[in-house]
């Protein structure tokens, strides 16, 4: 299964933050700047376009359900931004062929906060992956979000793996976001619809991996064949690599890089030669970070840590 963060109408385990944002709304106090910051898959998007909904629903039919964080699919608001016509709403997010969100993308925006408010009602401008704005972007952005017009919220997404510039982050009132262990596995089933221990190794879950993160994995089991229940970290990304499954597909290349860091946590908690496992992880990381920025061969980087940590 996989559905888009704007698809989700079930919000699960983001009550407390869901709530608080709400509650600063509806006090007059909610900061036109937010920052939605935590591990990239613990549903912050979500997130994001279910306080959206909440408070552009407020006076249409089929508003939402706030007892039970649900988004009712006959709302007005929710079928025009599935139409993406809404305009009361403006996305900011990484294009499938680009590597950064460029100025062009930012200054579209700036365009459109300049726009009067037909209906006096609160605009959103969501922008997601902002580890991915270049230093230009970032300048464009800084200059609208430091006073933006009238009635106009920016909810910020952030990988907190990646870092953002603190100028950034400062103008913002910060949500860190994180979920328990427990809290991780419930939503994977209430998701899922099942049990996960009863369709994945407990190996592959039990280092805090985020839901989305198990979504994918899960979604590429399916479509590849590949039983979760009989391999563990290292079998499962033997597998990944030696198939190449990995080619043309940027999401095993994600589940991949996720599953190398745990390799290398996992190693770190039980093995030795901590310095030299640690010299060798950042040696690793950097070649990744090289590998996406400057478009270099998947294949020759994955071979080599199988070869020096996964047989090694």
């Amino acid at each position: 299964m996989y559905l888009k963060p704007s698809e989700n109408i079930q919000l699960f385990g983001m009550n407390i933050f869901f709530n608080e944002i709400a509650n600063l709304y509806n006090q007059k106090k909610m900061p036109n700047k937010i920052l939605l910051s935590g591990k990239k898959g613990l549903g912050k998007s979500t997130l994001a376009y279910h306080i959206i909904n909440y408070i552009l629903s407020l006076d249409e039919d089929y508003k939402y359900d706030i007892n039970k964080f649900t988004i009712h699919n006959e709302n007005k608001s929710y079928k025009l931004l599935q139409n993406h016509s809404h305009p009361n709403f403006y996305l900011v997010d990484l294009l499938d062929d680009k590597k950064n969100i460029d100025v062009a993308q930012v200054r579209e925006m700036i365009k459109y906060t300049n726009k009067s408010s037909f209906n006096d009602m609160p605009r959103f401008i969501l922008i997601d992956n902002i580890e991915n704005l270049n230093k230009n972007s970032v300048n464009a952005l800084l200059k609208i979000i430091e006073e933006p017009n009238h009635g106009v919220f920016f909810i910020l997404i952030n990988n907190n793996e990646k870092k953002i510039l603190p100028t950034l982050r400062s103008r913002c009132l910060t949500f860190k976001i994180n979920l328990t262990f427990k809290n991780t596995t419930s939503i994977i089933n209430q998701l899922l619809k099942k049990n996960i221990f009863e369709i994945c190794n407990n190996d592959l879950i039990h280092y805090y991996i985020t839901p989305g993160e198990i979504i994918n994995l899960v979604n590429i089991a399916d479509e590849k064949k590949i039983n979760l229940l009989e391999h563990n970290l290292k079998s499962l990304l033997n597998l990944l690599i030696d198939g190449a499954y990995y080619k043309k597909n940027k999401l095993v290349k994600s589940v991949i890089i996720n599953f190398i860091e745990l390799i290398f946590l996992k190693e770190y908690r039980f093995g030795g030669q901590k310095s030299s496992l640690i010299s060798f992880y950042h040696y690793f990381m950097d070649k990744i970070n090289n590998t996406e920025k400057f478009n270099l061969d998947d294949e020759s980087l994955f071979l080599e840590f199988k070869s020096k940590l996964l047989n090694g």
